[in-house]
């Protein structure tokens, strides 16, 4: 659930880091294709851009404007931090100012040269374990053909990518594993609660999820209970399956 592929630090990381808010900013931000960001825009509105503000602001900074409701504490500080910007004042610079920071607070991270956990993310302790363990990609295509594997994934998954799942799914077809289940939700995000594409929602697992979960556990454990059926809306559904191999989306 929440699948990871490939390496979490060197490759969904990156996507965290950089890809995701980089996408977010132009298609989300940039409306008028201009590469460029308004500071005081932000700063009128902090909420409405907090996705791209917890890459760009201290957590100190943030402290203070939910605690004084301050936008100035905001504005000011973009403005000192951006204040080379010699393409037009008052604006951050997509390709010359965000899109680097974003690329040198991952290396930060990825580097493991932080002596101490911080505001970045994690500990660097935890990274340098995570960047050494085997991809997931790299052994589940070695799991017993006896052993049945379900692997969900919301779509709008901002932490893991349901592009990960898909790598999964295609290694076990690639070795015929005869039972394995791919099952993606369109509108859900890394917690199976509704979420926008950009961010996680936080709230109870969808109840069809878990449904979904309850009858998989249910088919492979010998067990017999008809009445049991997902309750997750069905319009709109793509699903294919190859023999007993399934993938199916659940609108």
């Amino acid at each position: 659930m929440g699948t990871l592929a490939q390496n979490p630090v060197k490759v969904v990381e990156y996507y965290q880091d950089v890809a995701l808010p980089s996408e977010y900013v132009t298609q989300a931000l940039d409306k008028n294709h201009t590469g460029l960001i308004s500071i005081q825009q932000i700063a009128k509105d902090p909420h409405r851009y907090s996705i791209l503000l917890r890459f760009l602001v201290p957590s100190s900074v943030a402290h203070t404007f939910l605690r004084t409701n301050n936008t100035k504490v905001i504005a000011n500080f973009l403005l000192n931090k951006f204040a080379n910007n010699t393409i037009e004042a008052g604006y951050i610079n997509i390709d010359k100012q965000l899109k680097p920071l974003l690329v040198k607070r991952y290396e930060n991270i990825t580097a493991f040269n932080l002596l101490k956990c911080n505001n970045l993310g994690g500990c660097p302790i935890w990274y340098r374990s995570v960047d050494t363990l085997i991809p997931t990609l790299s052994i589940i295509g070695n799991v017993s053909k006896s052993t049945g594997i379900l692997i969900l994934n919301g779509e709008n998954d901002s932490q893991t990518p349901v592009q990960q799942a898909f790598l999964l799914q295609q290694r076990l077809a690639e070795v015929n594993h005869p039972d394995h289940t791919l099952i993606t939700y369109p509108n859900l995000g890394h917690l199976f609660y509704p979420s926008s594409q950009w961010s996680t929602g936080y709230g109870p697992f969808e109840q069809y999820v878990l449904a979904d979960i309850y009858t998989w556990l249910e088919a492979h454990s010998g067990l017999s209970h008809p009445y049991v059926t997902s309750t997750a809306p069905t319009t709109g559904a793509n699903t294919s399956s190859l023999n007993t191999n399934t993938t199916s989306s659940k609108a």
